[in-house]
This record gives C-alpha cells, structure tokens and sequence, in this order.
C-alpha cells in the first residue's frame, strides 16, 4: 500500500490520530488498500481510499455509511478504470424541515388555474367583458371543465407522488410535491415536481425513484384517457379547415388507444393521395402534416384532453437526459457513459423543432441543464437484473408516449 502523509494541520492532536486511525480500520475491512491519500485543506475530500472492495459494494456501503456516519463522514463510492475510489467526506447532509402549507397552497391555486383552463378550453360563447354574459355559457359546461381539471390533477399527483413514496420507502429524504401553477397555457399548469434533499443511495434506489412518477402517473393517465375517449365523438372535419384549429400530437399510444375506443387510426384523411398508407402514417406522425381536412377525427372532451396531455408529460419526464427522469433510467443502465447522449438528444430535438418549436425551447434547457446527473453516493453498485429489465421498460414505454409533434395549430 503507498500512502500519503497526512498534512500537518490535519494532525494536531491524538485524538484526531485516533480517529484518522479508525477511518482506515474501518475502510480496510471492506477494502484492500493500494493507496491512500489524505485531503490538504483545499480538498474537498478527508481522505481517499483506492483499491478493491473485498465484499460485495452495497454491502461494504451499508457497513462503512453505519461506522462512520455516527462520526458526521459522509461515504462516496467510485469506480476510476479498474479501482474502486472509497472517498470519505467530513459533514454529513441534514434535511432542512419544510413547512408543508407551501406545497398545499400551490396545490390550491394550481387547481385553481386548471379548471380556469379548462374553462377556456370549453367556452363556446362570445369575446366580450360582460361576465355574466360570459358566465352563461361557462355555467353549463362547468362539469366538463370540472372533469378536465380533477383529472389532469389527479395525474400530476399521482406522478409526483409515486417518486414521493418510493423515496420514503428508501428512507431517502424529498419534499412534497410543489404545483405550479400556469392559467395562460392550454393546460393551466407547468407541472410539478419533487426535490431530493440528499442524494440516494446507490443507482438502484435513483432507478426506482425515477421511474416510479412516469409509471404511476400513466397508470391514472391511460384509464383517463379511454374514458375521455368514450366521451369524445369522431366527425368529419371541414374542407378547408378554419383558422385557429388545433390538432393534437399522436404518440403509438395515443394512436393504439384511440383505436381502441373507435376502431380506426385517427385523424384519418379523406383521402391518401395515392400515398402508401405506411408512408403517410410516418410522415404524419412526424410532422404533422398534411392536414387531414376533409377526413375525419376525434374531437376531444376535456376528460380525453386531460389524458392526453398525462401522456405528454410522461414523454416530457422521460426524455433520456439530465436530471428527468429518464435521465436517471439511462445514468441506472450506463452509468458516466450516459452523460455522452446529451448531444444526441439535443440535435434530435433541434431538428424535431422544425416541425414544433417548443422543442427548441426543451433543446436549450438540456444544453444548459443535460450535462448534470444526480449521482448517487455509492456509484460502484450496479443494477439488478429485475431493475435492469425495469429501466429498459422505462425506455419502451418512452418510445411509445413520445410525441414528436405535441400540438399543430392552424392560422
């Protein structure tokens, strides 16, 4: 074993060599120990361990995190080439208590700026400042937008909360869920989301914490959106199409379960212009075009609207980079190596642009923010082949979320 002297202003006093003393005990119980250095006051580390570990890493993690967090040392596990990097850092991280009146009053006017949106989403009547004109027309359909609000709710909050629970479950401390509201988007809110507040532990439990909020939120997005869908009555599209005419993204869920409830892929053309149906299909799904005016399609009600836009913030959630969540999929399966696809996924996204330019916008965020993982303490544990077999589900049901063209507006 080579080893570095400790430098003197670490050394002051025997209780501290004691301590030093213990801290390689403890460490060449899980480990064998090629080369050890000891932290200068620069360093953010105290002291770093490189060897192999002698035990299986989760645990000879479980083993040294119990030894030394008594201590207030936080354990680091690495992988550097063919070494394992045991990396002990003086402090430990302690939870802030957060007042939870926080997140229910965001839940509050978060609701409250959905079913706004939901109100515009089904007004029909006249553009004028006369409310109780305007409310004359709201009233009657205040069900639907009712529905539209609970439900879009109920998805968000079931996504955040599947990341919620699952990282109790793994006594990894997280916040509540904060909402945010938005009342000028189609949907009224821009989402919502959780913030860990100490890392997890290994990758399995970053895995499972990642993919618990897409899978339970499409658990309530996909019954939504049949039962909107059973709502909702398929008829013929006008020819030409009037302005202001939005038509919605088709993912191959979205088009599977519409076919479900109709029995036909919706929007269908009226005509294919001699085109292979296959090679419309595609070029439909990708770009949006053409238009199928004159065909026929199904026109949303605010129930199928709100199941629709689940499966959107699914796709959104596990887009694979950064800190989204398939992000974490991908850093579960590859581990460093994920922080290479960012590049792909940018250039992917700038050229889907062209077809939706909201993905610009995703495009910038995943520059600025795609290049950061949430690393876990322990990073040399890799995932069992149940999670493996998860994450790569994860994907799957990634590719069949995605929507490559969300929204297309006419005029």
């Amino acid at each position: 074993m080579t080893a570095q002297t400790k430098p003197e202003s670490q050394s002051t006093s025997s209780a501290g060599e004691d301590q030093d003393q213990r801290l390689v005990t403890y460490v060449s119980q899980v480990m064998d120990i090629d080369q050890l250095t000891w932290g200068k006051a620069q360093d953010e580390f105290l002291v770093l361990f490189k060897g192999r570990l002698t035990q299986p890493s989760r645990r000879a993690y479980d083993r040294l995190d119990e030894n030394l967090r008594p201590l207030e040392i936080t354990t680091i596990f690495k992988k550097h080439r063919r070494d394992h990097v045991v990396i002990l850092k003086k402090g430990i991280i302690q939870p802030k208590e957060r007042n939870s009146w926080v997140n229910v009053v965001l839940f509050l006017i978060t609701f409250l700026s959905i079913l706004f949106a939901g109100m515009l989403t089904t007004y029909t009547g006249p553009a004028v400042l006369d409310l109780s004109v305007i409310w004359s027309h709201v009233q009657p359909k205040l069900g639907e937008s009712l529905g539209f609000a609970v439900s879009l709710l109920a998805i968000l909050t079931a996504h955040e909360f599947g990341h919620y629970f699952t990282a109790r479950k793994h006594d990894t401390r997280v916040t509540l869920p904060y909402f945010i509201p938005f009342p000028l988007s189609p949907f009224g809110t821009m989402g919502a989301f959780i913030s860990l507040q100490e890392p997890p532990k290994n990758k399995r439990v970053l895995l499972d914490i990642g993919i618990a909020g897409p899978l339970a939120g499409l658990v309530v997005a996909v019954p939504v959106l049949l039962y909107g869908l059973s709502l909702s009555p398929v008829q013929q599209l006008p020819q030409p199409l009037p302005e202001i005419t939005q038509f919605e993204g088709n993912s191959l869920l979205y088009l599977f379960l519409k076919y479900v409830v109709h029995g036909r892929l919706l929007p269908e053309p009226a005509s294919f212009n001699g085109i292979p149906p296959l090679i419309y299909w595609i070029r439909y799904f990708f770009t949006g075009l053409p238009l199928p005016s004159g065909g026929v399609d199904v026109l949303l009600h605010p129930v199928a609207w709100a199941g629709w836009a689940g499966l959107l913030v699914t796709s959104l959630n596990l887009l694979p980079a950064g800190q989204l969540d398939g992000g974490h999929l991908v850093y579960g399966l590859f581990g460093e190596k994920a922080k290479e696809f960012w590049p792909y996924i940018l250039v992917i996204l700038v050229v889907l642009g062209f077809a939706w330019s909201g993905w610009w916008l995703w495009a910038f965020l995943i520059l600025i923010f795609g290049r950061v993982q949430a690393e876990p303490l322990d990073q040399i544990t890799e995932l069992d082949p149940r999670r493996r077999a998860l994450a790569v589900f994860g994907l799957v049901v990634f590719v069949l979320v995605f929507t490559p063209v969300p929204l297309y507006i006419v005029g």
